[in-house]
């Protein structure tokens, strides 16, 4: 963490460096961006380690990859020894194409000028509460949440096994399963494959569902795993479903527009059904913790009236909408949780 107060001879006195760091922090953005485009960390954990060897194989200058390699130190991405360069554990894991987490193509959604355009007019933002341009991507079928079910799939490998764990599929009951918005379709693939009596009904845009379909194609659960193609908001979902998953979909809709989806899921549901709603969920303070508290921002700079929600105003969503008994759970190591709600 930068700090803000410096301590000298003369004793405490304020620091610049929050200001500058925050103020030049596009090119930390900038740099990891780079890096995977030119695929570093995993050049790095196959023995390049040198600028020199990196930039051969990369076939880039030797200065450009020695002050990109440096920039990616200072800021926790790799360490430095003499020089040579090597992955931090994170890195290794999570930036290596080799690891079977890999989960960098997420920068392809993350830092695509569809997801940062609003942010180069944030003053207007602020004054007049939404994007001007955040319509266009909510048209049917935008190309965008196909860029997305594809960039954000390996950053969701993990949540999605948790969430099945967490709602007992290994247990092995016979159930229907709802995905709303299912995007990349993980979290219901997920649930299928730990239990083999799981049916998926995943609802989405037609080209989004195609990615879907592919992902359960691969993962060997096609066979019940059925496409619904509309909006959640107006496609009809039939009855009789035993679990409805709601997956980062919440977060980009005010309070009374999630109330009113939540209230067809409650219609969907069998009695005793449950709803698990997968989010960021900040403290009521909504400044801790860091990643789920500052993710309102990207809803601020993306949507006409999406936020991060605290637990209480969750279980108020549910409880209005017509369900029983609301729970919270963290879902460790990730920075979510899941709110898990009963009809």
């Amino acid at each position: 963490m930068p700090a803000t107060t410096e301590t000298g001879l003369l004793g405490s006195f304020p620091s610049p460096d929050l200001f500058f760091e925050t103020a030049t922090a596009y090119q930390r953005t900038a740099a990891l961006k780079t890096a995977v485009e030119l695929d570093l960390f995993t050049a790095i954990g196959e023995g390049a380690a040198t600028a020199k060897a990196l930039a051969e194989r990369r076939t880039a200058t030797e200065r450009g990859i020695r002050i990109l390699c440096d920039y990616l130190t200072i800021a926790g991405f790799l360490v430095k020894l003499s020089d040579r360069y090597e992955l931090t554990l994170d890195s290794a894991t999570f930036l290596d194409r080799r690891s079977p987490a890999y989960l960098a193509s997420a920068v392809e959604f993350l830092n695509s000028e569809a997801a940062m355009e609003g942010f180069s007019h944030l003053t207007d933002i602020v004054k007049h509460g939404m994007p001007e341009a955040v319509f266009g991507v909510l048209e049917p079928e935008h190309p965008v949440w196909v860029r997305f079910a594809r960039a954000m799939a390996p950053m969701m490998m993990m949540p999605a096994e948790l969430l099945g764990q967490l709602v007992g599929a290994p247990a092995g009951e016979s159930w229907k399963v709802l995905d709303l918005a299912a995007g990349h379709g993980l979290f219901g693939v997920a649930i299928a494959q730990q239990n083999p009596n799981v049916r998926i009904v995943a609802v989405d845009w037609p080209n989004v569902l195609e990615v879907a379909a592919e992902n359960a194609q691969r993962a060997g659960v096609a066979d019940r795993h059925e496409s619904l193609a509309g909006s959640a908001f107006e496609v009809e979902y039939g009855t009789g479903y035993h679990l409805a998953l709601l997956t980062n979909f919440l977060h980009h809709f005010d309070a009374p527009t999630c109330e009113r989806l939540l209230r067809k899921v409650v219609d969907a549901l069998v009695e005793g059904g449950r709803a698990a709603i997968l989010e960021f969920v900040p403290n009521v303070d909504r400044v801790s913790p860091a990643v789920p508290a500052g993710f309102s921002m990207t809803m601020l700079g993306s949507t006409p009236g999406g936020d991060t929600y605290t637990y209480p105003e969750f279980e108020s969503m549910c409880r209005n909408a017509g369900f029983g008994d609301v729970e919270l759970h963290a879902l460790s190591p990730t920075f979510q949780h899941v709110v898990v709600a009963t009809r």
